[in-house]
């Protein structure tokens, strides 16, 4: 269930917008920043809050890849493998994060401190290769730099 807060930003983005299709993102974001990932009871009660139809909340969280549709680790590693990426090595960067945390890409830590996934594309082609942790990008990867991250997080 969502916190009081939210469901008071909700109704209040409610009256800004005027149309709940509006706020499905940001109703969605805010479950998701309580929970951890949008599970079936959030698709419920999302919908329910804003008075739209379970199947438009469901198409919103699987059409974005910023929603997590099921656990992840308190930390969410993605690795971009789009082309500028991966001509600058994201390969190589993926594979020794996959060692460093002994998981697959998909796969979170026993610990529940790392997930790793692949990005389709973080749009930091300037800066490849890219990862996002969370809410921070981190550019121009080598595994040196990617140890001193993943250590700064343990």
């Amino acid at each position: 269930m969502l916190s009081e807060a939210s469901r008071q930003k909700i109704e209040l983005l409610k009256a800004r917008y005027r149309q709940p299709q509006a706020v499905v993102l940001a109703a969605l974001w805010m479950w998701q920043d309580e929970h951890g990932w949008v599970s079936e009871e959030g698709l419920r009660e999302v919908a329910d809050l804003l008075g739209l139809p379970y199947h438009h909340v469901y198409g919103v969280v699987t059409f974005y890849t910023m929603y997590n549709k099921e656990p992840v680790g308190r930390h969410k590693i993605e690795v971009c493998t789009n082309v500028s990426c991966m001509l600058r090595n994201s390969d190589r960067i993926l594979d020794h994060i996959r060692k460093r945390l002994e998981i697959n890409v998909g796969e979170t830590t026993p610990d529940n401190r790392f997930t790793l996934v692949e990005a389709e594309c973080l749009g930091a082609c300037g800066g490849a290769p890219a990862m996002q942790i969370g809410d921070e990008y981190h550019e121009n990867l080598d595994p040196a730099a990617v140890d001193r991250i993943l250590n700064e997080l343990k």
